[in-house]
């Protein structure tokens, strides 16, 4: 297929129509208002539907809620997350109906896409994403949060439903 083109006229062949409208948007964008935001003076104000990093979260009593079903790091597709769950002999729960407890649960930050899967496959509610944007770090290993770490970050979850609570009380009242 042949395409017909048209010849260029003097000025064209100049490229002074194509030098003034660069001028024109270096102008337009000159006179107009800054976006550029001086940070950590200013800083952004988060969408509602920003999914940040995920972290662990306590319940009121100051328990860790996650009980090592490996859920989350079955679901992650980078598999950011690993845990470590205890043996038959492990350590034993901090709360009493809990059967086990995470020996370890890290998240490398470097490698999560911050889907929020983890966050929506947890049946104890243990995950939350946070809506921060600051993560910093001088090396790797400093972006591989730890359980302590996350637990610190995430802090306290007051839950409406006090499941725990329910079922330490039924069990108590079975006990003779």
């Amino acid at each position: 297929m042949i395409v017909k083109r048209n010849p260029l006229n003097w000025a064209e062949r100049l490229y002074l129509p194509a030098v003034w409208n660069g001028f024109k948007v270096t102008l337009r964008h000159f006179f107009r208002r800054k976006v550029t935001m001086q940070y950590p003076e200013e800083r952004w104000v988060v969408p509602q539907a920003y999914r940040g990093a995920p972290y662990l979260v306590r319940d009121q009593n100051g328990n860790t809620k996650c009980v090592s079903c490996q859920l989350c790091e079955f679901v992650c597709p980078p598999k950011a997350i690993s845990i470590t769950p205890p043996g038959p002999d492990g350590p034993p729960a901090d709360r009493r109906n809990a059967e086990k407890m995470p020996l370890e649960f890290k998240i490398n930050m470097l490698r999560c896409i911050f889907c929020g899967l983890c966050e929506e496959v947890c049946p104890e509610e243990a995950i939350f994403l946070k809506r921060d944007y600051a993560l910093v770090g001088t090396n790797r290993q400093e972006m591989v949060y730890a359980r302590d770490k996350l637990l610190e970050l995430g802090g306290t979850h007051q839950d409406h439903i006090l499941k725990w609570e329910r079922m330490e009380r039924e069990a108590a009242a079975q006990e003779p």
